[in-house]
């Protein structure tokens, strides 16, 4: 029984977890070169709580970094408009979707 009542708060606790994720998605305009991408990456992964996802192992696909995405459970509004700002100094970049764990899957 409390091997079933633990299992059962871990798996709570993991369901808790993903629904507290928020993340900013970032696309670019098509052609945009890979180094262009990385740059948007590095300039704007500088803002607190605003965390990169790890880069892929092969930068050298065409797919590399197709979106980018931050996350940004931690991140206060003034954090997210900043990345805002930030992204939007860049032409390459198309747009951010913000989203949260109950967006996905819609």
């Amino acid at each position: 029984m409390a091997l079933v009542a633990t299992a059962a708060l871990a798996g709570c606790s993991r369901f808790d977890a993903a629904l507290g994720q928020r993340q900013a998605v970032v696309s670019f305009r098509a052609g945009t070169p890979v180094p262009q991408r990385l740059a948007v990456r590095s300039a704007c992964a500088k803002i607190p709580a605003v965390t990169p996802q790890p880069l892929p192992s092969d930068l050298s696909s065409p797919y590399a970094l197709q979106q980018l995405i931050f996350q940004i459970d931690h991140a206060s509004d003034a954090d997210v408009a900043h990345l805002e700002t930030c992204l939007a100094k860049f032409p390459s970049v198309a747009g951010v979707i913000l989203q949260d764990s109950s967006d996905e899957g819609n």
